[in-house]
């Protein structure tokens, strides 16, 4: 997995830090697995819908057009639950209550920028 983080486009401004998958296993899995709520996200490519089974604790989704545009927001998904959108090419996966905090909204734009 590469670090980095999803940036508001129009003004490079770091908004949410997350992990970029790069391998088909990282995507299956997720956040499954993990005992507590991940200090980072974890940002899936391509990927269109999630799965919350097995997990432990709630978590954000933001679903991303492949032009970056934030297609939907879906704040704390509890565990046993799908969630998709239509037209996603990929999905972020943070905590619940990181998506409000940094105030990520439908409709804007969000690049990832690798490193820190």
């Amino acid at each position: 997995m590469i670090d980095g983080v999803l940036c508001r486009t129009a003004d490079t401004q770091a908004v949410l830090a997350a992990r970029l998958t790069h391998h088909w296993w990282e995507r299956l899995r997720g956040l499954l697995g993990t005992r507590e709520p991940p200090v980072q996200g974890l940002y899936l490519v391509p990927c269109r819908s999630v799965h919350t089974m097995g997990m432990r604790y709630p978590i954000d989704l933001v679903f991303l057009a492949k032009d970056g545009r934030v297609l939907r927001v879906v704040e704390a998904v509890p565990p046993w639950r799908v969630v998709g959108a239509r037209g996603a090419h990929a999905v972020a996966e943070f905590a619940a209550g990181t998506v409000r905090s940094a105030q990520v909204a439908a409709g804007e734009r969000l690049t990832w920028r690798a490193g820190r």
